[in-house]
């Protein structure tokens, strides 16, 4: 369920098979300015995942079939969204789990809704990005980064003066991990894993010349370069990523 809200708040899906709960928590986070999202189990948290952009997960444990912590390891391995659990378990040791599997915060069940949106806010101002995705093809309609948009729909990188700069198979899917991976420094070796799925050898120089051909289609300039490298290490791509909602 899609909540109006202005085109700068952020989108917060809340994963709880709890109706009760879902609702409170949608009228609480629309009333604080947050665009919130609800699924009841991991099957509609994959399919909103597909349709919208997300910048932070509310994600019950206790789940019907697959169990909050299953559900995690899903997000963690397709995506780089923030992710708070919310659990009714008081074991220290359940809130380790979570949080070495990559949860970014716990709150414990029963919990005060303005408790909830203060870590919300804590969590956001820590992420790099606005819940870029990870390899395997969530992404958002409408990416933008420095002066370009994306539209991964169309597949067509535009600058703001309004020039289309075209892209090949191979540039947009390296230009699509680093969108995902924003100010993170990426091995040769991991760019071919997720960009190319293995179809090319880890020391394979391809990676190079791809890199050199979006530095072209991006006109980096040393001075002001959004693919960086990094010695002996790989590459960064060196600006925040930001998703645009659909009617901007």
């Amino acid at each position: 369920m899609l909540i109006d809200a202005p085109a700068s708040s952020h989108t917060v899906l809340v994963v709880d098979d709890d109706p009760e709960i879902r609702e409170l928590l949608r009228q609480y986070l629309q009333t604080c300015g947050l665009r919130p999202l609800l699924a009841a189990d991991g099957a509609e948290m994959r399919k909103t995942f597909q349709e919208h952009g997300i910048d932070l997960v509310v994600l019950d444990v206790m789940l019907p079939q697959e169990d909050g912590l299953d559900l995690l390891r899903w997000l963690r391995k397709h995506t780089n969204v923030p992710v708070i659990m919310v659990t009714a378990l008081t074991s220290p040791i359940d809130r380790v789990v979570g949080l070495e599997l990559g949860a970014d915060d716990y709150v414990c069940k029963p919990f005060e809704p303005r408790e909830l949106v203060a870590r919300i806010h804590s969590v956001l101002r820590r992420a790099p990005a606005r819940g870029g995705p990870a390899a395997d093809g969530f992404l958002p309609t409408q990416l933008r980064f420095g002066a370009w948009r994306l539209d991964t729909g169309l597949r067509e990188l535009r600058h703001d003066d309004g020039v289309l700069a075209p892209l090949s198979t191979s540039e947009y899917r390296l230009l699509c991990v680093f969108l995902m991976h924003p100010r993170t420094v990426l091995s040769r070796e991991r760019l071919v894993e997720m960009a190319h799925k293995r179809d090319l050898q880890p020391t394979d120089r391809t990676v190079d010349i791809q890199v050199h051909r979006l530095r072209q289609r991006l006109r980096d300039t040393r001075d002001g370069q959004l693919v960086k490298t990094v010695r002996n290490d790989g590459y960064v791509f060196n600006a925040d990523v930001y998703t645009v909602p659909t009617d901007a």
